[in-house]
C-alpha cells in the first residue's frame, strides 16, 4: 500500500503565510490560522508543502492500518481558499446554510474570501469538528 504524501512537517507555517502574493489572500489566511489556532486551541503546523493544519486526525484505511492527515486545516489555492476537515458528520446543514458564500467539494470547502463567509458560523464549526474527532 502507498504510503500517505501529506504528513506533517517542521516548514514554518509564519513563512508560507508570508509567501502567498496576493495582500488581501496572505490577511485572510493568516486571519484564517488566528481562528483555527483560537477555535481547535492547537497550534499550527505544514502539512506537505501548502496545507496549514491543526491537530491529527487518525482515520482506519484497509488491511488494519491507519492513515493520518490533519484535524482541520486550510489551504490558499489558486482561486479558492480550500477549507478541510470542518464538512464532516460534525457540520450540519444548518452551520452550512448560515456560513455564507462558499462552494463544496470532497471532504473540503471552499471560500474565496474571508469577508463572505460568517467567520463565527466557521469558527463553531471547527469547534464541532475538533470535537467529533477527538482531537486532544
Amino acid at each position: 500500500m502507498a504510503e500517505n504524501k501529506t504528513k506533517a512537517t517542521t516548514t514554518s507555517v509564519a513563512s508560507y503565510l508570508k509567501s502567498i502574493e496576493d495582500d488581501s489572500r496572505r490577511a485572510d489566511c493568516k486571519a484564517l490560522a488566528e481562528l483555527m489556532a483560537k477555535a481547535s486551541k492547537l497550534p499550527a503546523v505544514m502539512w506537505g508543502t501548502a496545507i496549514v493544519g491543526f491537530g491529527t486526525h487518525r482515520y482506519p484505511l484497509a488491511g488494519g492500518k491507519t492513515g493520518e492527515i490533519c484535524a482541520v486545516g486550510f489551504s490558499s489555492r489558486k482561486g479558492d481558499i480550500s477549507i478541510y476537515g470542518v464538512t464532516g458528520e460534525s457540520a450540519g446543514t444548518d452551520a452550512l446554510a448560515k456560513l455564507g458564500k462558499h462552494k463544496m467539494g470532497k471532504g473540503c470547502l471552499y471560500v474565496k474570501r474571508l469577508g463572505d463567509i460568517d467567520l463565527k458560523v466557521l469558527e463553531a464549526m471547527v469547534m464541532s469538528a475538533i470535537k467529533a474527532k477527538h482531537v486532544a
